[in-house]
């Protein structure tokens, strides 16, 4: 079982681990405060979330409780050898940095294990927090589109408000209709991925479509919506991705090794981190190509 993630167009699953303040280095575009800090964490990841013994976890672990592996320092035990011990879902999951907001920001440093009063709060802020943190991330990714330049201001607008409301107290943040304000930047999202890929030919529209186990070896996905597609074990080896929207797309076990992911729009690390790719498969600039993919040469 997996941690089931709210995302766009539905939900979709994901899974690991890991301040803010002042103004935001960037990486490739993306800011620094949207990248998991784990060292500025207090482990949230490895205490809020259940899961359940299966394919991706070695154990069940009920929500608010630490995972045996978690050390008192809040280092995990088998970081190392997560896949190797049974716990690939630990090793594709991204806080998008709302693991240090929490622990550094809206608790003010004071961590769970020290004041035990606050762990509850802080367990139910940590993936309201998250959901904020993968908005403001796919609303730079946005500002960053030149086709998306005639929404640029509603973009600046939605991303000062998103930033606005992580700002917000423990009482405040619990109380978030987060739904709905997830929903009025999604059209945001949409209007710039449309725009994007508006001069793309016979572009194809698998929005939220079963793709599961989908033989797309060498398809030609140039513009596509993938948008909350199904794309669980699909063969997508040598697949030309090129401006696909991807987001919310679930590709794990997905094969794309030679795939042109280059310019695909939303493409977040999780999603490869849960796929299988290798040294021919092209990325953006901004993503890593995941460790695990060497096998897959």
């Amino acid at each position: 079982m997996w941690f089931v993630v709210r995302g766009f167009d539905g939900p979709w699953r994901v899974l690991a681990p890991g301040a803010s303040g002042g103004a935001p280095a960037t990486v490739s575009g993306m800011s620094l405060n949207l990248r998991a800090d784990c060292e500025s964490c207090f482990a949230l990841c490895c205490a809020a979330p259940a899961f359940s013994a299966s394919a991706d976890f070695a154990i069940n672990k009920p929500a608010g409780a630490a995972c045996p592996n978690l050390h008192t320092d809040f280092r995990c035990g088998i970081h190392t050898s997560l896949r190797e011990q049974g716990f690939r879902g630990c090793t594709v999951y991204d806080c998008f940095g709302a693991g240090q907001k929490v622990s550094q920001v809206t608790f003010d440093g004071s961590d769970w294990r020290q004041a035990p009063d606050t762990a509850k709060q802080m367990f139910e802020v940590f993936p309201i927090m998250r959901d904020l943190h993968e908005l403001l991330w796919y609303v730079t990714e946005a500002l960053m589109l030149q086709a998306a330049g005639p929404l640029l201001a509603d973009l600046r607008q939605a991303l000062d408000e998103t930033e606005r409301l992580t700002q917000q107290s423990p009482a405040v943040l619990t109380e978030l209709d987060v739904a709905t304000h997830r929903q009025e930047v999604n059209r945001l999202l949409l209007a710039a991925s449309e725009l994007v890929r508006a001069d793309v030919p016979h572009k194809q529209d698998h929005r939220g479509a079963d793709l599961i186990g989908a033989d797309l070896e060498g398809a030609d996905l140039r513009g596509a919506s993938l948008r909350g597609a199904y794309l669980i074990g699909a063969d997508l080896r040598g697949a030309d991705l090129r401006m696909a929207d991807v987001i919310g797309a679930d590709l794990r076990g997905a094969d794309i090794s030679g795939a042109d992911l280059t310019g695909a729009i939303f493409l977040i690390q999780s999603q490869l981190d849960a796929a299988k790719g290798d040294s021919r498969t092209t990325l953006p600039p901004s993503l890593t190509r995941p460790a695990h993919w060497s096998a897959q040469d």
